[in-house]
């Protein structure tokens, strides 16, 4: 499904929404909202992973008290992926649940990624979870209120979710030690800036580019001790997932030339970092 808007422009609108008016999206957008989820392409490994719209009527029939441990207030639906655990899979689902949540932001839903603060067991029945599978994200769909409540502003300044890093610390030419200087790489410095701009677990922002000769490589450095709350789950991969789509729609929309894959340079990386994919 394409968007009258573009993926640039998206990006840019798209913000995490807590706070939702208390009503039921109409028959003709949730056939939308399920339209895009059957849609969503498909991720840069091939892993598969599948989601669903469900609303709070679904869980009250079963009795089910889905919950967000407060974080979330008013929204009546969300959207819940699954996939089995494994390194790619986690990659890929970040990416294909991003591209979703763009859509949505294109239909003018609020939306608001949530990797820890939701109560897994109340939604994993009601998405039938199936053998290993595992839940690594929601998201609330609604209406968000015109103003963000006093808990959303205070979660946002607690988690610092307007700041980005600068590029100096996350865009690297050559090596780890040499910052790219972003008026020397055209309109990539576009789509480097939209990788800046993704969300990311607790605002950890993973994601590391190194340009080396005509290539972009991307690298998941991580956050010492993040993750041990979740051992099954691996949000700074989900994070890669999402950075990894949000350059590849950005240089799409550029019409750049390129595509992904694995194409490790070899480069000297500090300790806790690993190579993910290459853009070449």
């Amino acid at each position: 499904m394409n968007t009258k808007f573009s993926y640039i422009d998206l990006i840019h609108r798209r913000s995490s929404r807590r706070s939702y008016k208390p009503e039921f999206l109409s028959d003709k957008i949730q056939d939308q909202v399920n339209e895009i989820i059957v849609t969503v392409p498909t991720g840069l490994f091939g892993t598969d992973s599948s989601f669903r719209l469900i609303h709070k009527s679904m869980a009250a029939d079963q009795k089910i008290k889905p919950g967000t441990y407060g974080f979330i207030s008013g929204a009546q639906h969300f959207i819940v992926g699954k996939t089995i655990p494994g390194a790619e899979a986690f990659v890929d689902f970040g990416y294909r649940m991003e591209w979703i949540i763009l859509q949505l932001t294109g239909l003018g839903l609020g939306t608001c990624w949530l990797g820890g603060t939701f109560t897994r067991s109340e939604f994993a029945s009601l998405v039938d979870l199936q053998g290993n599978e595992v839940i690594p994200a929601i998201t609330p769909v609604g209406y968000a209120t015109e103003r963000r409540s006093i808990r959303d502003r205070l979660i946002r300044l607690g988690a610092g979710s307007k700041n980005r890093k600068p590029w100096a610390e996350l865009f690297f030419d050559g090596d780890f030690d040499q910052p790219l200087d972003r008026l020397q790489i055209g309109e990539y410095a576009t789509a480097l800036e939209m990788v800046r701009l993704a969300p990311s677990a607790s605002n950890k922002q993973p994601w590391r580019v190194i340009k080396a000769d005509n290539a972009f490589h991307f690298y998941l450095q991580r956050t010492a001790g993040y993750g041990r709350m979740f051992p099954a789950i691996d949000l700074q991969r989900v994070d890669m997932g999402i950075a990894l789509g949000h350059f590849e729609l950005s240089v799409r929309e550029l019409q750049l030339s390129g595509h992904f894959q694995a194409a490790d340079p070899g480069i000297a990386h500090p300790e806790g970092t690993e190579y993910t994919l290459s853009w070449v």
